[in-house]
């Protein structure tokens, strides 16, 4: 059981500081811009269930979607049936700018993979599989 935990820590760290790492390739945007930004990827949402996905209080998404809007990045609209609420959607150059964020972030891995060797990538490939099996359980 020992050796469990210290695998299960030892994946933790490292996914952990790939992750950090890989957040870090976002031009001049802060990593929890690009994350709310991804999150409307999917379609119009509304800041409160936006802080919800994000997991962040309203007052901290209120500070994250002005700076959004005023980049014009995300669009931010009356709700249709609650003149209440706010939509927010992406823009079309919000959109360019997660394309070119993917591309920088998908950069950086390449130039970190471009050093192994071909049995290390083959590696990798299954280590990339089964960890995705592992998080989808």
């Amino acid at each position: 059981m020992d050796s469990l935990i210290a695998l299960a820590a030892d994946l933790r760290i490292a996914c952990q500081r790939v992750s950090r790492r890989v957040r870090f390739e976002s031009g001049d945007l802060a990593p929890h811009l690009v994350s709310a930004m991804a999150n409307l990827r999917h379609g119009p949402v509304t800041p409160g269930e936006l802080a919800e996905v994000e997991r962040i209080s309203a007052p901290s998404m209120t500070r994250t979607v002005n700076c959004l809007v005023d980049r014009g990045l995300v669009a931010r609209e009356d709700h249709p049936s609650d003149g209440r609420c706010k939509v927010l959607t992406l823009t079309a150059s919000g959109h360019d700018v997660l394309d070119e964020v993917a591309r920088a972030r998908n950069d950086w891995m390449v130039h970190q993979l471009e050093g192994l060797s071909v049995a290390e990538r083959l590696l990798l490939r299954e280590a990339a599989d089964l960890l995705n099996r592992v998080v989808a359980q």
